[in-house]
């Protein structure tokens, strides 16, 4: 999941950069409305609306026209009620008002994240990829035709996979989709996978991409 950073008080990108980092994010750091411009593209932008050498309401029209469904959350110190509407309405989907909480800062970025995921995501009733056959609405698995009993997590999980078969998706993501954060215990997400693969009796099913996340691959 990579971050765009725009924000030009360096001690609060400090803070800000070390705990989008902490928690798994890639962040990628502009400082001016021109370098946020010409930044690569990312999944969600945390948009200071005080920039050196432009307004950040601008910059969020420019971004918003660029991509509809790039999550923007607009971070600043513009805490009056004219001031939030007129950056809700240039395209932000959310509005922190500094000072404000780390923790609050994480809960209205994996909010955001759980809205523009549910809006992306398709919905197959079936999924049948090499020896799997997953049915969604029945919360059912077959491997080789033989039903395979899982727990809740681990048929979330595979659902995550199976969504994007042969894809690699990050361990954030599926992180957002079976326990609604991007943040848990250190090896959670790992245990579950573990016993997945074992229930599923094919470990090449689920393959780990190392300091990325998981794809299901058919063999």
């Amino acid at each position: 999941m990579r971050i765009l950073l725009v924000e030009d008080d360096h001690r609060v990108t400090a803070a800000m950069m070390t705990m989008l980092e902490r928690r798994g994010y890639q962040v990628e750091h502009a400082a001016t409305a021109t370098a946020a411009l010409a930044a690569a593209p990312c999944d969600l932008v945390l948009l200071d609306l005080n920039l050196p050498d432009g307004d950040g309401v601008e910059v969020c029209r420019a971004l918003r026209e660029r991509n509809e469904h790039l999550g923007i959350i607009a971070v600043t110190a513009r805490g009056e009620e004219r001031d939030r509407v007129v950056g809700l309405r240039s395209g932000a989907d959310d509005y922190v008002v500094k000072p404000f909480s780390m923790v609050e800062l994480q809960a209205r970025i994996e909010a955001l994240l759980r809205r523009t995921a549910r809006a992306g995501l398709p919905a197959p009733q079936t999924v049948e990829f090499g020896p799997l056959l997953i049915d969604f609405s029945a919360r059912t698995v077959r491997v080789d035709g033989e039903p395979v009993v899982l727990t809740r997590k681990e048929f979330d999980i595979l659902a995550s996979l199976a969504r994007q078969p042969g894809v690699v998706v990050t361990r954030e993501r599926i992180l957002l989709d079976v326990w609604r954060t991007t943040w848990s215990g250190k090896h959670t997400l790992e245990v579950h996978v573990a016993s997945l693969r074992a229930k599923l009796g094919r470990p090449t099913l689920v393959q780990a991409v190392r300091g990325v996340g998981y794809c299901l691959r058919a063999g």
